[in-house]
């Protein structure tokens, strides 16, 4: 660098030099070239008195004297010194452009930029535009298409200063006012142009953790750990692929990055890092270029072919020092060239100046014109042809535009400006003086008349972003999101027709598909793929294209991904970019292998050329340019973006400057973009200079794949070859240049010119552990095809069966046994249990059977080709057993074992006659083959590295192969070949299978390669008989060698009968146990143990606890992921449920077999409970003072229950059988007592602690205790059969057995079990001891169950045994209903346990209010999932829906137990209404002034109805059962008023207010308030019994109750119950009294509504058909209906009480309701409003003179009254006049209270039901999103506390949830209007009859009762009430 500086200043001495002393040294010119990078930038200046040139593209500046700027000559080469100059060379005929230029004057103001800086088009008239088209300022005419597209149309952007769009809800705003989404902001990307939407970010944001089943890449993201050292870049910056060392070696002649990156070994040292960690310039010495190669100063290394040929290929420059001018300069057109290789002007040669400096522009050396001294313009226009000037005295001529000087100096010529390049953007026409440009289809041109315009929608860049996909606008700063939470997503494509974009994904090896709007992600192609990096779509023809680098493929598919073939794989070594012209028929690719290069075919595959071969290094990206008939590519390596013509002519370097890492480029109109990986950036610039270079948007993820979305760039003018009708072709048809080609599937072979097989006649198998592929024999191709399976995770061993067309693999991961078609349908697991490396295979072709070797297990299994009838043929002397093979001709199976001892043996396929047969030089015999024409068997040694052979016997062995064989693993044999695969050289090889000889590599390059056969159709036909009646026997039927043919077998622990054909039914003596999602047995009656899982047809989640009932065949189990208690007979079959409801965990479970009982312990409820074996009449037995019982044992004979409780103080206990008598046994030294068993025969008790780690015994009595096994390390179950205890152990994974009197003689009996829970021996021949309840099930009406001394009859839980000690009543006298969403349960108030039972009423999913009807005992209840209101009888049956339609949220329910009636709340739709109990005669009471109604109840004595409104203005209203004599009784502090019930004895109403967390009552009137208890945390509901209240809290999760008297005696009934609603008592004391509508309906036809002192008959809404009459008594005869009034039924009833007029008071609605009193007046007419009652001319005169009669006694009692209640009015109080609806506020004499309409809070929103789509019972929190629980329900208490205070004073809602402070309307205000003075008397005197009316409370207190209140944020304002205080 000092030396370089030097040099510059010597340079500037130079320049100053001769700049001083131009008298001395005639030189008059210097031209002068230094370089740019000298001073490190791009800027030059020279000297004073020179022009500094524009630096050019290899960083060198030309210096020329000043005064040759501005005078007409291109001295620099680049116009550069004549640019912007005013040269008065134009003629009186042209015009002078500012920018220096001449146009002809006719060109002026013709709307078109001939000047090229718009001066001809300024201060012209205005143009006038049309209707369609914009106007510009400058006075062009654009589209009005074209306004605010974000492109300048109008060349000066006016069309462009357009409005900021508006970002939407989910959107947020950047501060340069573009708009992403609102999820990306402070994510940790930058998406905001300005970086606006990371600014201000909380800085505690929590760093993502990855879980355990992920790996966190180096900046934060998590992928799943399975990708961690996969060999691919999941991550984008290989951080998942560096530090491992398993790496998949990369292939000949590339070098591995430390990342694991694969690139060519040439790029090792050469000075450039293309390794993302610079892995591959580490470690480099100075002498690493090849002969080939030169060395760059930078270290760097480019072919020697580069140096001094003009191109900075070092870029430093350094390949171009130091080089002789040889070859001429690249002097412009328009330039001389000196003899010192200077580049001057034209015109200043014969200029008798030498400006050459050495004379080479003048004469001698030039045949310059003597200079004549009359030379003029004068004469003879100076010889010019066209223009003359003067200047220096010399005569100059000069051109007109369009024109150039000839070499004579004088004539003109025409240019072409056509064959300038960018001159137009598409077509251009030349002409004399001029051209034309135009436009190919689907573009226009736009008002510069020289660049087109794309017609059509805005273009997008539609870009893979790894982790996304997104859309960016080019000329705007718009940025969405496309598809997110992708793996890796690379190469991307689209189909703009049918609105889909493909993208590949090189973590999944999948091609995907999505709609454009992001919806339906489709997998396309989902197997066969290694490293799918480039993506093409055939918008035409309908086609998708790909290149894969793992597998050097192209492939081709229909766009739905059928019809898959590999269409070139010869000579590809790592294609990457792919592009399609469907126009043309071509595809066109990048590959950058070893020999990089560029090439076309025919979209067919025919015809394949190379385009580009040469400097080459790695070509990523490319894109054709459809308009201009052009490629672009850009070379990551040589930073560079090239073009071509279509046939790789022409080809020139775009842009060769500022290119870091470019990888995928796009071109639209005249615009190239491209990403960049170091950059991480979308970049554009002019496809045709590269200049105007703009960063479009930077700080991306990992930018990858770009296509511009318009559909332009998918144009429609191909012609699709292949027709209507896929061109008559039976699959594929494919683009060939003019025409199309017919082609078949990879593999599958052509039978015509149009059709291809439908099937494979012959295939290579081979397994490539995440695969199964095939190579077809019936093609020329060979190519590998991947059969399409699902979870294949390491595929070994293969085999085939031609018959029914299966393959058969074994998955050493999964540990599976699988089949599957051969083209991959209807794959189905044969096996998946007690497999531990099932690494050989084979199939018996002639019975059907499959056989395998299990390393893992060491054994030799057959099953049925389903996997049926498994057993276990050979277990002994096997150590690690690996291939095996099957010959049913001579009834042998051999198989390789590669333990310790290396052996082949061969043994009959009954496993009879074994022998070894090959045992010396033996290594690892691998594969395995038998050549049944030559029977012969064959083998590949690994260890040996041979493939060798021998006759059958193992005589006569020979070595085949012995020489290139690296690690040898499969082998099959077909024909007069032998085929095997090579993990070493990662290859498929075939030879002569008789001398070795003609080894041919049928593939290569292909990892994990396992085991291969050969699929073809002609196996040999064995005859068996086995083929006839299963050769007589009863299960297997093996082959075995003759004589014998055959043999009988049985599954596995099932032994052969003495007849040898016939197995025994089952396992006698067994061990069953638990192994959480199986359960698995293993067999005791055959001399090996091996499980065999119990077949169960149904999902084990978590299986913890069984037992096995051995009388009955039975084996029980828990789950206590599914809570429930199953059973199934021992085979599998008969899967029942027996308890599914009120279980948590139920750890422990045992059968009592002689007493037919089961009994539990559930940790979760510490309960223990018994119940009959199939589940009924359960009982909890124990349920005090437990801690986490867990074991539970039994001993019928003595009658002795024991369990074990690892609570805090475990513990092991002992009661009777029925729970009495119960005795802690053990209390100290326990840990975690799990397992449990009694040793009857030897009377003790044993167990196991995982804790101390021992093994224990002790006497039945608790006493001699002792340890048996010590130590143990985690023993969990127990269990005891003849003189063994065997127990299962979590640590060792594994089932001990040890001598049960010693300890001693321990064995592992299954090891490698995880999950190992419960364990139970079983001996079904051991007889069973005497059943105590055996006679008469001991005399008992339900349970019988034994105790010590003798037994006891029991009830089922909360039933009481009555007094005679035997019998039960079938259900509780007294209990307490109560429903929790998916359910409904009760709990007994006979019995003390408090235990609650579920009601078992099915289809259950959102339960929320209850009733029940003592009369019928019947249970109503609403479900706001269903959204319908049932009833069921209490045992489940008789369900019934009562009203089924018309619902939305009915939250109250209340049965009218007199008058048969139903009512309920909707709270959606804001109605009370009433129907009959079967549903029928629905009404609407009241839909007005109802605000969400919840709670409802009933009193029919008193024919009162009450309600609960938690509206606005929350309040509790009463009415009569017609809806009549609607009063407000409370609506003064109230928050949230949710449950409410009625004291029928006291005549109080309760209530719950879960806002103001309390519990009040008041009496029937809302008078004599009274706080009962407070705080309650949330109640919902509530109800009475005795002098208990009982209520459901959310917040506690629990029942509770307290003293209805005095608040205290709280207590906690029923804990940790998710989701509680509603609870009634049921009891014979609350449903009691009658009135008018309990005999005979009161005589209403319809409906029947008890009011105080008398009823009214009603009709429905709908009419039911049957004649409805409003009087008692009376039914009206049936109207005839004609067809018009049939088919149109009146239905102006519908409306009734619902206008929006001030409603009339029910009592007085004429034809509605009439009282008892008015039955006979004709104007109480019908619902229908037919008129009076309808008189008949037969009616006698007694009853016309009655009917008078009546109805003036009838007026004298209404003049009567209307007279008493004026006279009353006089002495009223005002304080106490009836309140008057007058919607929207209420009125009352001393104050308003205005209620205002205010928008609700989205709380208010939220504050309901959510009824979940899902109709499982799974009610998680989120489900239960129920007015005020939102918070509780997600367990936040501060939320909840928030959202109490959200709840306002009913005065409105702020819409920030801040609560508006209102006036709080008084308890005068709310009591004032209840009741008149009569009917106060008439109630307060009942009141004072009643035995149970005594309330603590005076009427005095309750004006004070605001003091006491707690505070509520409301604030309480003094109301004047009388005038002096206004």
């Amino acid at each position: 660098m000092l030396l370089d500086a030097t040099w510059l200043e010597h340079w500037i001495f130079l320049v100053l030099f001769w700049g001083t002393h131009k008298t001395q040294f005639p030189i008059t010119k210097l031209v002068c070239f230094c370089f740019a990078a000298i001073a490190g930038n791009t800027e030059c200046s020279c000297g004073r008195n020179h022009f500094t040139c524009a630096v050019n593209t290899f960083g060198e500046c030309t210096c020329i004297p000043a005064q040759w700027q501005c005078d007409g000559d291109n001295d620099c080469g680049d116009h550069s010194d004549e640019d912007g100059c005013m040269l008065p060379t134009c003629s009186p005929l042209d015009f002078h452009c500012d920018n220096g230029k001449c146009i002809r004057r006719s060109w002026v103001c013709d709307g078109d930029n001939d000047c090229e800086d718009d001066s001809d088009e300024q201060d012209c008239p205005p143009r006038e535009c049309e209707e369609d088209e914009f106007h510009c300022q400058n006075g062009y005419c654009i589209r009005s298409l074209w306004h605010c597209d974000g492109d300048n149309d109008c060349g000066d952007n006016s069309d462009e200063q357009c409005d900021m769009r508006k970002c939407s809800d989910k959107e947020f705003r950047c501060t340069d006012g573009s708009c992403i989404a609102e999820h990306w902001y402070c994510d940790g990307d930058t998406d905001c142009k300005d970086g606006s939407d990371e600014e201000n970010c909380p800085s505690d944001v929590p760093m993502a953790t990855c879980s355990v089943e992920e790996f966190q890449c180096s900046y934060g993201r998590c992928i799943l750990d399975i990708y961690h050292c996969d060999g691919d870049d999941d991550c984008g910056d290989w951080s998942d692929e560096s530090d491992c060392s398993s790496h998949q070696p990369c292939r000949s002649g590339e070098f591995m990055c430390s990342s694991g990156l694969c690139i060519n070994a040439g790029w090792r040292c050469d000075g450039d890092s293309d390794c993302d960690d610079q892995s591959d310039e580490k470690n480099c010495t100075t002498s690493t270029c090849t002969t080939d190669q030169f060395r760059c100063k930078s270290g760097r290394c480019v072919r020697l072919s580069w140096r001094c040929d003009g191109e900075d290929d070092c870029s430093d420059n350094s390949d171009e020092v130091g080089c002789e001018k040889t070859d001429s300069p690249q002097c412009a057109p328009d330039q001389f060239l000196c003899g010192n290789g200077r580049c001057i002007g034209q015109r200043k040669v014969c200029n008798e100046v030498s400006d050459c400096g050495d004379g080479s522009d003048e004469s001698p050396h030039q045949n310059c014109r003597p200079r004549l001294s009359e030379e003029s313009c004068n004469v003879n226009n100076g010889g010019c042809s066209q223009k003359c000037q003067m200047a220096r005295g010399l005569v100059q001529c000069t051109c007109h535009t369009g024109f150039r000087l000839k070499d004579d100096g004088r004539s003109c010529q025409d240019v072409d400006e056509c064959s300038e390049e960018g001159y137009c953007s598409q077509g251009c026409t030349n002409t004399e003086g001029g051209f034309q440009c135009w436009c190919v289809h689907g573009y226009e041109l736009r008002p510069d008349k020289r660049s087109c315009k794309a017609l059509g929608p805005e273009p997008v860049l539609l870009f893979a972003n790894r982790i996304d996909i997104r859309q960016v606008l080019p000329h705007r700063s718009e940025y969405t999101l496309l598809l997110n939470n992708l793996e890796n997503a690379i190469a991307l494509d689209f189909h703009h027709s049918m609105e889909l974009v493909f993208w590949s994904d090189v973590t999944l090896d999948r091609i995907m598909k999505a709609n454009l709007n992001g919806s339906n992600v489709q997998e396309v192609v989902s197997t066969g793929l290694e490293s799918p990096g480039g993506l093409a779509i055939d918008w035409i023809h309908d086609k998708l294209y790909w290149t894969d680098s793992g597998t050097s493929r192209i492939e081709v598919a229909n766009v739905d991904g059928t019809h898959r073939k590999v269409l070139l794989w010869q000579n590809m070594e790592k294609p990457r970019a792919i592009a399609l012209h469907p126009i043309e028929g071509k595809i066109y690719w990048t590959d950058w292998g070893n020999t990089p290069r560029i090439e076309y075919a025919n979209m067919d595959g025919s015809n394949r050329r190379i385009i580009a071969d040469t400097h080459l290094f790695w070509p990523n990206g490319l894109t054709i340019d459809y308009a201009g008939h052009r490629m672009y590519w850009v070379d990551a390596k040589h930073h560079v973006i090239e073009r071509a013509d279509l046939d790789g002519s022409n080809r020139k370097a775009v842009i060769s400057q500022g290119l870091p890492h470019p990888f995928a480029i796009t071109v639209f109109e005249d615009s190239l973009y491209w990403t960049d990986w170091h950059t991480k950036s979308i970049n554009s610039a002019n496809k045709f200079t590269g200049k105007n270079q703009e960063i479009i948007r930077n700080k991306l993820h990992f930018p990858m794949d770009i296509h511009t979305l318009h559909p332009q760039r998918q144009p429609a003018g191909g012609r699709n070859r292949c027709g209507n009708n896929n061109g008559g072709c039976s699959h594929l048809c494919l683009p060939s240049n003019k025409t199309f080609t017919c082609t078949c599937p990879t593999g599958f072979q052509k039978i015509d010119n149009f059709n291809c097989a439908q099937s494979l006649d012959k295939f290579l198998l081979f397994a490539r552990r995440t695969d199964v592929r095939r190579i077809s024999f019936d093609t020329e191709d060979k190519s590998d095809d991947v059969i399409p399976l699902a979870d294949v995770r390491s595929a070994v061993a293969l085999d085939w069966d031609s018959k029914d067309e299966y393959i058969y693999w074994s998955d050493v991961t999964t540990d599976s046994i699988n089949r599957a078609k051969w083209d991959g349908s209807r794959q189905q697991v044969v096996v998946d249990t007690s497999l531990e490396s099932p690494a050989g295979l084979a199939f018996d072709w002639v019975t059907s059977k499959l056989y395998w070797t299990d390393a893992g297990t060491d054994r030799v299994e057959v099953s049925n080709a389903d996997g049926s009838m498994r057993t276990v043929l050979i277990w002994e002397n096997l150590d690690r057993p690996r291939d095996i093979v099957v010959d049913p001709i001579g009834g042998y199976m051999y198989w390789t074992d590669w333990g310790a001892s290396p052996k082949i043996e061969r043994a009959g396929m009954d496993a009879s006659n074994r022998i070894v047969i090959i045992s010396s030089n033996l290594t690892w015999p691998n594969g395995l083959a038998i050549d049944y024409e030559t029977e012969r068997l064959y083998w590949a040694d690994a260890g040996m590295k041979t493939i060798e052979f021998s006759n059958l016997d193992g005589t006569d062995r020979q070595v085949l192969i012995g020489s290139q064989l690296p690690h040898p693993f499969g082998l099959t044999l077909y024909l007069d070949k032998i085929y095997w695969t090579d993990w070493q050289s990662k290859s498929i090889q075939s030879a002569n299978k008789l001398n070795g000889l003609g080894r041919v590599t049928l593939r290569e390059n292909l990892e994990n390669l396992m085991d291969i056969h050969m699929f073809h159709r002609h196996r040999s036909p064995v005859p068996t008989v086995c083929k006839v009646s299963n050769g007589g026997c009863s299960h297997l039927c093996l082959l075995a060698p003759l004589p014998k043919g055959s043999s009988c077998a049985c599954p596995t622990g099932i032994n052969l009968q003495s007849d040898g054909k016939t197995c025994a039914h089952g396992m006698n003596s067994f061990l069953i146990f638990a192994r959480r999602t199986d359960i698995r047995m293993v067999s005791l009656d055959i001399p090996y143990f091996a499980d065999v899982v119990l077949a169960i047809n149904e999902s084990l989640k978590n299986t913890i606890a069984i037992a096995v009932d051995p009388k009955g065949g039975k084996v029980y189990w828990s789950d206590s992921t599914l809570k429930k208690i199953s059973r199934s007979n021992l085979n599998g079959t008969e899967y029942e449920d027996i308890i599914t409801t009120g279980l948590m965990t139920t750890d422990g479970l045992a059968v009592d077999a002689v007493g037919r009982k089961i009994y539990w312990t559930d940790t979760g409820t510490n309960r223990i409970e018994v119940a009959n074996l199939d589940g009924s009449m359960r009982k909890v037995l124990i349920w005090q003072n437990l801690d986490s019982p867990r074991a539970i044992a039994l001993y019928h004979e003595m009658g002795y229950m024991f369990w074990t409780d690892w609570g805090e103080h475990a513990k092991l206990e002992r009661s009777g059988m029925d729970g009495t008598d119960r005795v802690v046994l053990i209390s100290n030294n326990l840990g975690w007592p799990n397992g449990l068993a009694i040793d009857k025969a030897g009377s003790q008790l044993l167990w196991a602690d995982a804790h101390t780690e021992r093994i224990e015994a002790a006497d039945l009595n608790g006493a001699n205790r002792r340890t048996l096994v010590s130590p143990v390390q985690h023993p969990y179950g127990l269990t005891l059969l003849g003189p063994h205890i065997y127990w299962t152990d979590w640590q060792t994974r594994s089932i001990q057995r040890t001598d049960k009197n010693t300890g001693g003689s321990s064995i592992t009996v299954r090891g490698n079990l995880p999950g190992l829970m419960d364990i139970q021996a079983v001996d079904r021949d051991k007889p069973l001891g005497f059943n105590k309840c055996g006679v008469r099930n001991g005399g008992c009406s339900h349970l019988c169950l034994p105790n010590p001394s003798s037994l006891s009859c029991s009830c089922p839980t909360g039933i009481q045994l009555k007094s005679d000690g035997r019998t039960c009543d079938d259900s509780p006298e007294t209990y307490l209903l109560f429903s929790s969403r998916g359910s409904i349960r009760r709990i007994s108030l006979d019995t003390n346990d408090h235990t609650d039972v579920y009601v078992p009423v099915p289809e259950l999913n959102n339960v929320i209010s209850l009733d029940f009807d003592s009369v019928d005992g019947k249970v109503y209840y609403t479900d706001v999932y269903l959204d319908v209101i049932r009833r069921a009888n209490l045992n489940g049956s008789s369900l019934e829906t009562v009203i089924g339609h018309g619902l939305k949220t009915t939250d109250g329910l209340a049965v009218d137990w007199v008058a048969r009636n139903l009512y309920w709340t909707d709270t959606g739709r804001n109605t009370i209404e009433v129907a009959r109990l079967d549903g029928s005669n629905r009404k609407v009471l009241i839909n007005n002034s109802l605000d969400e109604p919840r709670a409802i109840a009933v009193f029919p004595r008193k024919g009162y109805l009450f309600w609960t409104d938690w509206g606005h203005i929350a309040k509790i209203e009463r009415s009569h059962l017609d809806g009549s004599d609607r009063k407000v009784l409370i609506n003064t502090d109230l928050g949230w008023p949710n449950g409410l019930t009625l004291d029928y004895d006291t005549r109080r109403i309760y209530w719950v207010d879960a806002h103001l967390d309390r519990i009040e009552s008041s009496d029937l009137n809302g008078k004599l308030r009274q706080i009962l208890i407070s705080p309650v945390s949330h109640p919902f509901a509530l109800t009475q019994q005795d002098r208990w209240i009982y209520w459901t809290d959310w917040q506690t999760k629990s029942i509770q109750r307290v003293d209805k008297y005095t608040g205290r005696s709280k207590e906690t009934i029923l804990a940790n119950v998710e989701g509680l609603m509603d609870i009634i008592v049921v009891s014979t004391q609350r449903q009691t009294g009658t009135n008018f509508c309990g005999v005979n309906n009161g005589g209403c036809t319809h409906l029947c509504f008890a009011r105080t002192t008398d009823f009214v008959c009603a009709c429905p809404d709908e009419s039911d058909g049957k004649p409805c009459s409003t009087i008692p008594g009376y039914v009206p005869p049936a109207p005839e209906t004609s067809p018009t009034s049939a088919a149109q039924p009146d239905k102006s009833h519908k409306n009734l009480g619902v206008s929006t007029e001030k409603p009339t008071p029910p009592v007085h609605t004429p034809g509605k309701n009439c009282s008892v009193h008015g039955a006979g007046l004709a104007n109480c007419n019908t619902e229908r409003g037919d008129g009076p009652v309808p008189s008949d001319e037969s009616l006698h005169l007694s009853y016309i003179i009655g009917g008078v009669l009546t109805m003036l006694a009838f007026l004298l009692l209404i003049a009567a009254f209307i007279i008493y209640r004026h006279k009353k009015s006089k002495f009223a109080d005002p304080g106490v006049s009836n309140l008057t609806y007058s919607n929207p506020s209420y009125r009352t004499s001393t104050q308003e209270v205005k209620i205002e309409t205010v928008q609700k809070s989205p709380i208010y929103n939220q504050l309901r039901y959510k009824k979940e789509t899902g109709i499982d019972n799974s009610y998680t929190k989120e489900k239960i999103k129920i007015v005020e629980g939102i918070c509780l329900l997600s367990s936040d208490e501060l939320y909840w506390e928030d959202l109490k205070q959200m709840k306002p004073s009913r005065g409105g809602i702020l819409r920030d949830h801040v609560c508006m402070k209102t006036d709080t309307v008084s308890l005068q205000a709310s009591s004032s209007g209840s009741l008149d003075d009569a009917e106060m008397e008439q109630l307060l005197q009942e009141e004072q009859q009643s035995e149970c009316s005594s309330v603590h409370t005076t009427t005095a207190t309750m004006p004070e009762r605001h003091s006491s209140l707690p505070d509520t944020g409301w604030e309480i304002q003094h109301k004047p009430s009388t005038e002096s205080e206004v």
